[in-house]
């Protein structure tokens, strides 16, 4: 008779290793729930500042009865959110700090892709539309009605601009370069075609200048994201590089909630809290320059502001639970002069 082969003796798992399991499983729920209610905030700053609802904090300070349905419902996103952040950890309890570093600065780096894209295409196709007004062009072109639609503020934004960020999402959901080298160097071409055109042709308009602060504002903004994810930005550098690699990414943990979340917290809802604010306001009036015949993205300025906010809030979620992992000397730290981070 066959003998049985004896059975593997179960794993026991210490309190040590259910501590650190433990640690894990809460600092990804915590970096994914930072998400999830920055996504529920945004939702809900649309749906109060653009289509009127009454936003969830009216279920406490009172709203009538035919708004209550929408505030519960805008209070119920976040809840919602919530529950898929936890429901997604819970159940992928052996999931590594890393990969979930690596999900993050994936979604990090598409909409900066996304955003470069966006404000290229609607650089050039605007600057060509103000090229055409200022020269009286337009009416021959594309007929008198559509010429003066293309003079409004909130018919060029709605028509011209925002099908042009569609074409950036699109267009970044297949390309993953960054393109921060060639908008760098079209914010210096854009610059030399000003000083060409006014000292040889003494010819000067006031989009060629629109041009060029669009463009550096975005390069700057959008470039905050990639730049910390590769160690650019300038650091006081006066203990931190003396400390051991688990130092460090215990610095940088909580350096990513203390100083990093806080302050794109606050960009985010002081920016957006209302229809006045620094960022809802020009986006709801597509505002524009007062000279006349610039570009017509002066708006967009405001909603850098708010991709920069966003962009980073992501990137420190993801700059925390590396941090983490860092601390913990998880395997596969990345190498600061790995090259394509976001681009793989």
């Amino acid at each position: 008779m066959a003998r049985k082969k004896p059975a593997k003796p179960a794993r026991h798992t210490t309190g040590a290793d259910s501590d650190q399991e433990l640690t894990v499983l809460l600092a990804r729920c915590f970096a994914w729930s930072l998400i999830a209610t920055m996504v529920a905030f945004l939702i809900n700053n649309y749906l109060t500042n653009w289509r009127d609802w009454p936003g969830p904090t009216t279920l406490i300070t009172g709203v009538d009865d035919a708004g209550t349905i929408f505030a519960a419902a805008q209070a119920a996103i976040y809840v919602l959110g919530l529950a898929i952040a936890t429901g997604a950890v819970m159940a992928t309890k052996s999931r590594k700090l890393r990969l979930d570093c690596e999900t993050i600065f994936a979604i990090t780096g598409y909409i900066i892709r996304a955003a470069f894209w966006a404000v290229f295409l609607v650089g050039v196709v605007d600057m060509v539309v103000s090229f055409l007004r200022v020269e009286g062009l337009l009416p021959q072109l594309f007929g008198d009605k559509l010429a003066i639609d293309l003079g409004r503020s909130t018919f060029r934004g709605l028509y011209v601009h925002f099908p042009m960020v569609f074409i950036g999402l699109a267009i970044a959901t297949f390309h993953r370069g960054l393109g921060f080298p060639w908008l760098a160097l079209l914010v210096v071409a854009a610059e030399l075609l000003i000083v060409l055109t006014r000292f040889i042709f003494s010819y000067e308009q006031a989009f060629m200048s629109d041009l060029v602060r669009f463009w550096y504002a975005s390069l700057f903004l959008f470039a905050s994201a990639y730049t910390l994810l590769e160690e650019g930005h300038v650091r006081v550098d006066v203990l931190y590089s003396v400390f051991t690699d688990r130092t460090k990414g215990l610095v940088n943990a909580v350096g990513s909630i203390l100083l990093g979340v806080s302050l794109c917290s606050v960009i985010i809802f002081y920016g957006m809290d209302g229809k006045s604010t620094v960022i809802n306001g020009p986006l709801l009036i597509f505002e524009t320059t007062q000279t006349g015949f610039g570009m017509y993205v002066k708006y967009w300025m405001a909603g850098f502001l708010g991709i920069f906010a966003v962009s980073m809030l992501i990137q420190f979620a993801g700059y925390f639970l590396e941090g983490l992992a860092d601390y913990r000397g998880d395997p596969g730290k990345r190498e600061m002069d790995s090259e394509g981070v976001l681009e793989g």
